[in-house]
């Protein structure tokens, strides 16, 4: 385990597309990537809290730039297409990729919001150690669905990036450039769900109230 994880540390230090994609297969990938979301998304919710301009804008600049560049291919591919009797190639291609990113990045954005898996009406109703045993249990699952995007996509960027596969449509716009963005949406996943239940074990030390009324489309 230890050598397959130092063949992979080794392989992203080198740079080569090839060596990263082999290094990437073991299992010891799997362990890897938990502790490098450990430890850089502990460090990513630090700067979260002493940069709170961070914290409030990242997620949302990359989501509305994203939505706003696929309306507007869009809607320039329908002009295009109506309008001068032509498409251009990747206009079918590149709005998918970008609303994948809009989704990963989205996806961080709301594991702050609580927005999913609350079950606000039943949890309410549960005692105190409960409610905190329910929070951890959320952490948990965040986390390892971080786990899981980041290994995973990893492995299919570097597969891309070996592969020299680009983007349909166009003549030199590798793949892997926008493939690589969901593991780092999948450590501000991470990074939320550290900065969750740092919160939730404060409120229960303090004796704050645990849940809070999550609303879809309110502030952070």
């Amino acid at each position: 385990m230890w050598s397959d994880a130092s063949a992979i540390v080794s392989a992203l230090m080198s740079g080569d597309s090839f060596e990263i994609r082999s290094a990437l297969r073991s299992d010891a990938a799997w362990w890897l990537g938990a502790v490098t979301l450990l430890i850089g998304g502990y460090l990513v919710a630090l700067i979260y809290e002493h940069v709170p301009i961070i914290e409030t804008l990242l997620e949302r600049s990359v989501m509305v730039t994203c939505y706003l560049a696929i309306a507007f291919i869009i809607f320039w591919g329908v002009v295009d297409r109506f309008v001068f009797s032509n498409q251009q190639p990747w206009s079918t291609t590149i709005p998918p990729l970008l609303f994948m990113v809009m989704a990963w990045f989205g996806a961080a954005f709301n594991i702050r919001k609580r927005t999913h898996l609350s079950f606000s009406e039943i949890r309410t109703a549960m005692p105190r150690g409960a409610q905190f045993a329910c929070l951890w249990m959320d952490a948990a699952l965040w986390f390892g669905f971080a786990v899981i995007l980041f290994v995973t996509t990893a492995r299919q960027a570097a597969l891309s990036a070996s592969n020299f596969a680009i983007v349909l449509g166009t003549d030199n716009t590798m793949l892997w450039w926008f493939l690589i963005t969901a593991p780092v949406a999948a450590l501000l996943m991470a990074a939320r769900a550290i900065e969750n239940i740092r919160e939730d074990i404060a409120n229960w030390r303090s004796g704050e109230p645990l849940l809070k009324q999550a609303v879809i489309g309110g502030d952070v």
